[in-house]
């Protein structure tokens, strides 16, 4: 610091660089304080976002608890009420774990759990040690080992329970009393007692082979220990809860391609407190048939809204392959491509022919087989070659059926059925045809369509979705189940490996584990 006295020595080019320090010093002084004014303002913003989630989610549990353990007046069956009860036990386990996520704070503090009963002493047991990896202090000293911790994990594989002895020992230095020992491995369950193997199983059963969690009850006891479903309930919450973000990237992935084929399916959902069940939707999203990448992204909704593709779409502004559905066309005002599919319009002529034995609608069905009669030859080729070859062949044949058709419109009465499937194909033609410009594009739809038929075969068995929790916990789920298929993996394999490493795993590796590009690891 200088005396205000001794500026009366300096001269006029030392004033003027004492200056110019000074006004440096104050413009770093007022950046910082406008940072720190930022960051407190950041941070204010994400406390009152986090106490917001947590006052919404509190009720959510407090309303779901009410369902779950009041006595109810609704007429369901014993199959309904079960599948309801787990829906919601599942819904519980979310909740639960989405409110720890947002405490920040260890599971155990200021929460009671009651004591979990010992696992059955007739398992088979596979001793697990952990041991630190060096035995030396960092004194210099030996280190001694005093004794050890032990907690169990239970496995499962198709028909047979063991039990994982994870033994910690204790070591302890002579001269300086440091206590080392060697961590658990991170789980996706905290301090859960069921292995990733397990929970994998649990979620593959549930989700890609359909089986009730009363089943997987049954199916357990029968193996020798009877897990209560309201605990795999809780499992299967959490564990969508830690899989969401993984479903985040995948549906990143699957949207920074060109080409995106979507459809819908109804699904029955029953609402906690109605007991009625209404109709909701299940959307299926999949990349494009000839794109790099193989992913299914399903979207749960209340309603069939065209909205929900919007929010679901985003940014996004491709070529979308999708039926006649009106709810669509809000993108196509922003800028999405719409890229009819033909076997909708091939459909409306077959079911003409079969029922109503039509000979208009049979020479209808001779130009689409020559359509698709080409198309086969073109699967494995390039976007250029398949181009090309759809230019010179596919064209004069969509050219002559368009004539065609425009001349029989002419000679049919207005709404008679074939004229209905004929101004299906003449509307929507330029949408029709627009995959023979483009060797990007398939000729239709049924590339997403054969995605959303494992949700349609599991339908018997769900009866409705429990809750729309419950709807998008599925969706989320089956995403990475049937992605994993897409990509010729084991879903349990996929799963197991997935719920092994994502604990660890840092936010910016999670790519790692899309079903597309994961392999698996060295321990798998």
């Amino acid at each position: 610091m200088m005396n205000p006295s001794e500026l009366e020595t300096l001269d006029a080019p030392r004033l003027r660089e004492l200056t110019r320090e000074l006004v440096e010093q104050l413009s770093a002084q007022q950046h910082q304080n406008h940072e720190s004014a930022q960051s407190i303002e950041s941070l204010k913003r994400e406390l009152l976002f986090k106490s917001t989630r947590i006052e919404q989610l509190s009720y959510e549990l407090a309303r779901y608890k009410r369902v779950r353990f009041a006595r109810s007046s609704e007429t369901l069956n014993g199959v309904q009420a079960s599948l309801l009860a787990e829906a919601i036990d599942c819904d519980l386990g979310a909740i639960e774990e989405e409110l720890e996520q947002l405490r920040e704070r260890p599971k155990s503090a200021g929460t009671h759990r009651p004591r979990r009963e010992a696992l059955p002493a007739h398992l088979p047991r596979v001793a697990i040690h952990h041991e630190p990896e060096s035995k030396s202090c960092g004194c210099g000293c030996a280190l001694t080992r005093i004794g050890e911790d032990i907690s169990e994990k239970l496995a499962y594989e198709p028909g047979v329970f063991t039990v994982e002895r994870h033994i910690r020992g204790k070591w302890v230095c002579a001269k300086c009393q440091t206590l080392t020992q060697a961590p658990l491995p991170a789980q996706i369950i905290d301090k859960g007692i069921a292995t990733a193997g397990l929970l994998a199983q649990v979620m593959v059963a549930k989700f890609s082979d359909h089986l009730p969690l009363y089943r997987q009850e049954a199916i357990f006891a029968r193996a020798g220990y009877a897990i209560a479903r309201s605990t795999l309930g809780a499992w299967v919450g959490a564990c969508g809860v830690q899989l969401q973000p993984l479903v985040d990237a995948l549906k990143q992935a699957m949207l920074s391609h060109e080409v995106v084929h979507a459809d819908e399916t109804p699904v029955a959902m029953l609402k906690p407190g109605n007991g009625k069940t209404h109709r909701a939707y299940l959307w299926s999203y999949a990349s494009g048939a000839f794109e790099p990448i193989k992913a299914v992204v399903y979207d749960f909704t209340e309603t069939r809204s065209g909205k929900h593709a919007e929010a679901f779409l985003g940014a996004w502004r491709g070529k979308l392959v999708c039926d006649d559905y009106s709810g669509y066309k809000a993108l196509l005002a922003k800028g999405v491509v719409e890229c009819g599919c033909l076997a909708h319009a091939r459909r409306k002529f077959f079911d003409l022919h079969v029922h109503n034995n039509s000979q208009v609608a049979g020479q209808a069905l001779n130009y689409f087989a020559q359509l698709y009669d080409i198309e086969r030859e073109l699967q494995q080729l390039d976007a250029h070659s398949r181009c090309q070859i759809r230019q010179a062949r596919a064209k004069p044949i969509a050219d002559a059926l368009h004539a065609w058709m425009a001349v029989h419109r002419l000679k049919v009465p207005d709404g008679s059925a074939i004229a209905k499937a004929l101004d299906y194909s003449l509307t929507r033609w330029s949408a029709l045809t627009r995959y023979l410009d483009d060797g990007t594009l398939p000729p239709d739809n049924n590339h997403v369509e054969n995605k959303i038929r494992p949700v349609a075969l599991g339908r018997a068995n769900w009866l409705f979705a429990g809750s729309l929790r419950a709807g998008q916990r599925a969706a989320a789920v089956m995403s990475l189940i049937q992605s994993a298929k897409l990509n010729g993996h084991d879903p349990y394999a996929y799963l197991k490996d997935v719920f092994t490493r994502l604990p660890t795993l840092p936010a910016s590796s999670i790519a790692d584990l899309l079903p597309h590009r994961w392999q698996p690891s060295a321990a798998a």
